[in-house]
């Protein structure tokens, strides 16, 4: 028969295409999810998926039945979450996705009021690209994301939380360092290092360079903020970064110099999402507004949204 098990390693390999990395996010060998998947196949007596030298790909009929496979996981997922919440209110675990541009800088600040209203409430914290993250959310892998905005689902509920200002970095000895205030006139030409595809934030750098006519070094593409702070520390371009990243990892440090932007609306939203069937909605409502609070007291950097 088909089981829940199955029907978890089809939605995990359609979102990898790849066995291994499959298996590792279901945190099992590839050989057992393979044999799994032929075992699916072989129970509905048709083909799911064509295997390649180095990539999978689902036929037409696996496509349909891993999105349908989707939709089943979170309802299961959902009827375990409201058993938990009728016996333990706010007890349990919650499974927080937030991409590596923001986790890291916001959610300390956070964690402390969050145990202290909810103690006997456990958040399991892990990173990923937004895409991903919405992705996951959807399947039921997440129970709540923060993410940078827009987050377009029909299925999710999303509350914006607060804006975050991109802040300009180049390095101490750049000929911009030692500007009062950096006009759109002065990024005319610069060359720019932004994070790698996949995340909201290089796409928002990649037309804020086409804006103000400003070079994109696409050869450059960092795989996190840090690798941009060092690349920009060492000359090879300048960067946009989050002002959350700057308090926590360049206000202290030498090798940069962060400057203001005369630039309006250079900010990126960040909000929080939910399945708009989840019982816990009502709480993470109240988380939002928990996050809220804390930037308002503790973080003057960004906007607070109500």
């Amino acid at each position: 028969m088909t089981t829940l098990r199955q029907l978890n390693y089809l939605v995990a390999l359609s979102q990898e295409l790849h066995f291994r990395r499959a298996a590792e996010r279901m945190r099992v060998t590839q050989p057992t999810l393979s044999a799994q998947i032929q075992q699916l196949e072989r129970h509905l007596d048709a083909r799911l998926v064509e295997r390649g030298t180095s990539r999978v790909t689902l036929t037409p009929l696996g496509r349909e039945i891993a999105d349908r496979a989707r939709r089943i996981v979170a309802d299961v997922q959902d009827i375990v979450d409201l058993a938990a919440s009728s016996q333990h209110g706010f007890d349990g675990t919650i499974r927080l996705g937030v991409p590596p541009t923001l986790g890291p800088y916001l959610l300390p600040h956070i964690v402390s009021d969050l145990h202290t209203k909810y103690p006997r409430l456990k958040l399991y914290v892990r990173e990923g690209k937004p895409a991903e993250l919405q992705e996951e959310l959807h399947t039921g892998a997440f129970d709540l994301v923060i993410s940078p905005l827009p987050i377009h689902h029909s299925e999710f509920e999303v509350e914006r939380l607060f804006r975050e200002p991109l802040q300009l970095a180049v390095a101490d000895d750049h000929p911009l360092a030692k500007k009062a205030k950096i006009e759109r006139s002065d990024l005319l030409g610069q060359h720019v290092l932004a994070i790698e595809k996949g995340h909201q934030l290089h796409e928002q750098v990649s037309q804020l360079c086409d804006d103000l006519n400003a070079v994109l070094l696409r050869d450059y593409e960092g795989t996190s903020l840090d690798t941009i702070r060092l690349m920009a520390g060492m000359g090879v371009g300048v960067t946009f970064l989050p002002a959350l990243y700057v308090r926590s990892e360049i206000a202290s440090r030498r090798g940069l110099t962060v400057l203001e932007i005369g630039v309006p609306n250079l900010y990126r939203q960040i909000g929080l999402a939910w399945r708009k069937r989840s019982v816990h909605a009502t709480m993470f409502k109240e988380v939002a507004e928990l996050i809220r609070t804390t930037a308002e007291d503790r973080l003057p950097e960004i906007t607070v949204i109500r």
